[in-house]
């Protein structure tokens, strides 16, 4: 049997034998990492080896992509693929195409080799281990056809050393048993929605309820004393060996944006379920109460307030938003009501401070970093507060083809002039980052200037003295644009978070944890907003990262993460669990 053991003891010969079809005839790479042993864990294996192609010189990592077989092509039809990529391709039917499917295929194949000058890598087995579906592939096939070439070439490597992953498991004969079970719990939460076409589970709707009991289940047969609160949230209770312990609290939302994806959030709780689980069938107790809750909003999509579940354990639940309506016209007070809650035993949801010893969220990272390093885990060392405002820019409409430029009062040309002031300003300033997300001429017209034009203004860090900053010039800017342009400018600030750091004690813990699991430590600020950031106001905070395929991309039905990095978090966070104290 193939161990890390025994591949740690074995000459250096037999390892490169051992690891020679890992990947696709290129058997340097397990040479090179095999400098590297002993290696701690089956992670650290997989980083050693991803290492050695990082490190290689641009011709043996093109060399390497072009080792790969085309995916259902000539060498597939002739019976030519290695013993491995025959097994994954046939895991996805693609040794079953139909005619038409087999035509499609070639043509997109011809088109990829001519555009990037390599064949298109796909794991076949998808993010849990199973077959794509042929229509999955050709889709994906059709999208990555559209990339540029400096991204698909990493992309394409990132694949490769999805397949070489997939590989070792098998080899190992190790499943990512944790993983696998949060995937499975993801695709069945994301097969209820508002929508019959994407998933959008807004508050309170029926599908967020049904998203409720289901999650509510799942705790109970983790063997957790569960309920359900006032705002929606489910909290399930995992009790200490003794009474009266202090309660440690992880979790995340359940609800979505509209036509989301399936991790955001819900891998926060569906993890630790899985972990209590695992102790629960091991009879095994933890020194203190570990609470898991699923808050019950977060994304603010259908009463355009966020937080509303992790704001009620913090007690700063506004009472005011029981007045808010959706687009139906429906009070948020009635659509509580109708969904059995007391809108008045709100505020009993709050926490007593002192009653607990923090709040650890586990949460995909919703951007690009842990990919580019290639690493599934990473410590977030603060989320970035955030500055809103909308501004307003008034000029003159006139006629495009008879007024000169330089007599134009543009409010379209100010506000391309402010944008590019919002990129340059917040460039090259670390974690500080600046987006324009909506912009709009209204009323506009093909042969008019421009008299009006809206735009949003979104500023984020992790220091908020960077932040503020970087607002104050922007701001500045802005009126000195309007100003030289004869523009008009009314500004409303929409929205101030303070950023919220994490605390350094729980940072180390994770830290130790990712170190144990013989990965390196990574610390990372979070440009996006979560619950966290709400029980930082009664608890100490901390967060580890998840990496999410696709380029980062979340929000999106394309947000993706795979089973194995499902794992390896899970093994991190229960080693954490069991040191915390």
């Amino acid at each position: 049997m193939i161990t890390i053991q025994s591949l740690n003891s074995c000459d250096a010969s037999a390892f490169v034998d051992t690891l020679r079809g890992i990947y696709e005839h290129s058997p340097w790479i397990p040479e090179r990492a095999a400098a590297r042993r002993p290696f701690a864990s089956l992670a650290a294996l997989k980083l050693a080896l991803q290492d050695a192609v990082d490190a290689a010189s641009p011709d043996e990592r093109l060399s390497l992509l072009r080792a790969h077989p085309e995916l259902a092509g000539k060498a597939a039809i002739a019976g030519a693929l290695t013993a491995e990529s025959n097994g994954e391709q046939a895991s996805s039917g693609l040794d079953r195409c139909s005619p038409g499917e087999y035509a499609l295929l070639h043509e997109l194949n011809a088109r990829y080799n001519e555009r990037f000058g390599f064949p298109f890598i796909l794991a076949v087995k998808g993010p849990t281990g199973q077959g794509l579906t042929r229509q999955t592939i050709i889709d994906t096939f059709t999208r990555r056809l559209q990339g540029q070439p400096p991204d698909e070439l990493a992309e394409a490597l990132r694949q490769v050393h999805r397949i070489a992953e997939i590989r070792l498991n098998a080899l190992l004969k190790i499943e990512p048993a944790i993983g696998a079970l949060v995937m499975d719990w993801a695709e069945q939460l994301g097969a209820i929605s508002d929508d019959a076409s994407s998933l959008t589970c807004a508050y309170l709707t029926l599908a967020h309820r049904r998203t409720a009991k289901l999650i509510a289940g799942w705790m109970r047969d983790a063997g957790m004393a569960v309920h359900i609160d006032a705002v929606g949230n489910v909290v399930g209770r995992f009790g200490a060996a003794q009474a009266g312990a202090r309660t440690l609290v992880t979790g995340s939302h359940y609800d979505t944006v509209r036509n989301g994806g399936k991790y955001d959030g819900r891998l926060g709780i569906l993890l630790p379920i899985a972990l209590v689980r695992q102790l629960h069938a091991r009879g095994e107790r933890l020194p203190y109460d570990l609470e898991v809750v699923a808050f019950a909003e977060e994304e603010g999509v259908r009463f355009r307030s966020t937080f509303l579940g992790s704001s009620a354990l913090a007690g700063d639940f506004d009472p005011g938003l029981l007045d808010a309506v959706d687009a139906d016209g429906v009070t948020l007070r009635a659509a509580l009501a109708d969904a059995g809650h007391d809108p008045a035993a709100i505020p009993a949801t709050a926490r007593d401070p002192a009653s607990l010893l923090g709040f650890v969220e586990v949460h995909i990272e919703q951007g690009p970093v842990l990919l580019e390093r290639g690493l599934p885990l990473g410590v977030v060392n603060a989320i970035a507060g955030s500055s809103r405002y909308l501004v307003e820019l008034s000029g003159v409409a006139g006629h495009a083809g008879t007024t000169p430029m330089a007599m134009r009062r543009d409010a379209a040309a100010a506000a391309a002039e402010i944008v590019l002031l919002i990129e340059q300003r917040c460039s090259g300033q670390g974690a500080l980052v600046g987006t324009v997300g909506q912009l709009e001429v209204p009323g506009g017209s093909v042969n008019v200037i421009p008299g009006a034009c809206r735009l949003s203004l979104d500023i984020r860090a992790g220091d908020d003295a960077v932040r503020l900053a970087a607002v104050d010039d922007i701001l500045a800017g802005i009126s000195a644009i309007c100003a030289r342009r004869g523009i008009g400018e009314r500004l409303w600030k929409l929205l101030e978070i303070d950023a919220a750091p994490c605390a350094p004690h729980l940072m180390d813990g994770l830290g130790a944890a990712i170190e144990r699991a013989g990965l390196p430590r990574l610390n990372l600020p979070s440009g996006a907003g979560h619950d966290a950031m709400r029980m930082a106001r009664i608890t100490e905070v901390a967060m580890l990262f998840v990496r999410c395929g696709n380029g980062g991309i979340s929000h999106n039905p394309l947000e993706t993460m795979t089973a194995d990095d499902a794992g390896i978090a899970g093994q991190v966070l229960l080693d954490f669990l069991r040191n915390f104290g």
